[in-house]
C-alpha cells in the first residue's frame, strides 16, 4: 500500500536550498519515491499554514520511507539544510483501493 511524506518547508537560507534541493530529491528517486505536490502553499483555503512551501512524495510502502529517511542519502541531506531550513514531516499510509471503512 503506498504511503506518503507530507512537507511544510520554509527555506532560511535560499543558497543552503539550493545545496539541499538536488541531494535530497536523488535520495527520494533512489528510494522509489516520487514527487506528487512541490511548490508553494498559496491558495489556502481553511485555516492557515505555517510554512510557505508543501511537498507531497508517495514512496511503494511505510517500509521504503523509513529506509529512506535513516539512509547516509538522506541523512547528508539533513546535514546540509541543518539550521538554514525548517522542515515538518508527516508520514501517512495510503488507504486501499477500495477505500477506508468508517467506524460502526
Amino acid at each position: 500500500m503506498p504511503a506518503y511524506v507530507i512537507a511544510n518547508v520554509e527555506v532560511l537560507d535560499e543558497e543552503a536550498g539550493w545545496a539541499y534541493a538536488p541531494v535530497a530529491q536523488q535520495s527520494i528517486l533512489e528510494y522509489g519515491g516520487r514527487y506528487l505536490v512541490a511548490g508553494p502553499t498559496s491558495g489556502t483555503v481553511e485555516g492557515s499554514w505555517d510554512l510557505p512551501r508543501l511537498l507531497i512524495l508517495e514512496f511503494p510502502d511505510m517500509a521504503r520511507i523509513r529506509q529512506w529517511y535513516d539512509s547516509p542519502e538522506y541523512r547528508r541531506a539533513r546535514q546540509i539544510r541543518e539550521g538554514k531550513m525548517r522542515i515538518r514531516l508527516l508520514f501517512s499510509e495510503g488507504v486501499p483501493p477500495e477505500g477506508f471503512t468508517l467506524p460502526a
